[in-house]
């Protein structure tokens, strides 16, 4: 017998690195030592960084990835897996610096994974990270039939003294929200029961777009566009910032708020997305589930101090950045730590 017997096909692994290498080569960065196909990434971080401090972090894209392949909807993916780890680790105001991705399937369709792995390398070449490296993992009876599996890492720096960690935080901050592209990578359960519930509408209009374009927007890449704020507008004026991912508006944006200090969020500042307001209305979802679920077409947030939001707002709009003061920093008064009205 044959490992092609059992079910792992070799050659169609070493097709999808051909494939690939001039996808990933794109994302590549002056640091990046060697190419693809070595048993470890080699990256030199040595001419950039006085004091470098090292932020990880790791991700996947939730149960979006059975959307993608219910609608045979694979390039864009990539792009919602990178923006669900860069982000993260911009919150601390790091540069990523590097990604790798670890694709498993039960059986490797070459298109398919070729159509991710692009997604994956045109995420980190927006992203300013170099793909560096991956895992393709072919494991018979593991998968249904069709389905596979997605997890990412990247690595990122930050000088020390540049490192946000919220300490700066004070009570009267302004919060800057900006926008989502939808969804992002969050609350896909929900999603896809309301869905399914209401027949599957891919094609209903939202005013522009439609339902299921929207449900599969890719997350929206904040990365160059802060780090350029960062390097414009240092601290004290940008005092934390949060990436809204699981738990939503309620969960996210205090875990950048010290203790003694609360969050007020204004709901109507800004105009909900409509692909929010369908999911709301179709799934008969309270206020409080949409908050603590969703972004709400509010993606990531900035802390900031108020004698700098004109300057800070004018170059948001430099940058193409819709964004809106949806609340501020206030004293804890006990009880929920967050209002949102």
């Amino acid at each position: 017998m044959t490992y092609r017997d059992a079910g792992v096909d070799i050659d169609a692994g070493n097709t999808v690195v051909e494939r690939i290498k001039p996808l990933v080569k794109r994302s590549f960065r002056p640091e990046v030592m060697g190419g693809l196909g070595g048993f470890g990434a080699l990256f030199d971080l040595s001419g950039k960084y006085r004091e470098p401090v090292l932020v990880s972090g790791t991700d996947g894209v939730g149960t979006k990835l059975k959307l993608a392949q219910q609608l045979n909807r694979h390039d864009t993916i990539g792009i919602d897996l990178v923006g669900m780890c860069v982000n993260d680790i911009l919150v601390q105001g790091a540069e990523p610096l590097f990604f790798l991705d670890y694709f498993a399937t039960g059986k490797l369709d070459v298109d398919t994974t070729v159509a991710v792995v692009g997604g994956i390398a045109k995420g980190c070449e927006l992203a300013g990270c170099a793909l560096i490296g991956g895992e393709t993992a072919e494991m018979p009876d593991m998968y249904p039939p069709g389905e596979y599996d997605l997890a990412g890492f990247t690595v990122g720096a930050v000088e020390k003294s540049r490192l946000l960690d919220g300490n700066q935080v004070r009570k009267g901050d302004l919060l800057i929200g900006i926008a989502s592209s939808g969804p992002h990578s969050n609350g896909y359960s929900l999603i896809r029961r309301i869905y399914d519930r209401a027949g599957r509408p891919g094609d209903l209009d939202l005013g522009g777009t439609t339902l299921i374009d929207a449900l599969m927007a890719p997350t929206r890449l904040y990365v160059k566009p802060v780090l350029a704020l960062l390097r414009q507008f240092p601290e004290p004026a940008i005092h934390a910032m949060a990436h809204i991912t699981g738990g939503g508006l309620t969960e996210n944006i205090v875990r950048v708020v010290p203790d003694g200090l609360g969050l007020s969020v204004d709901a109507g500042a800004w105009q909900q997305p409509a692909v929010f307001e369908w999911l709301q209305r179709e799934g008969a979802v309270a206020d409080t589930e949409m908050w603590r679920t969703f972004n709400c077409g509010i993606g990531f947030t900035l802390i900031i101090d108020p004698a700098q939001a004109s300057a800070i707002e004018a170059e948001l709009d430099k940058q193409d950045l819709p964004h809106w003061r949806i609340g501020e920093i206030t004293a804890d008064h006990g009880g929920e730590r967050v209002h949102i009205g």
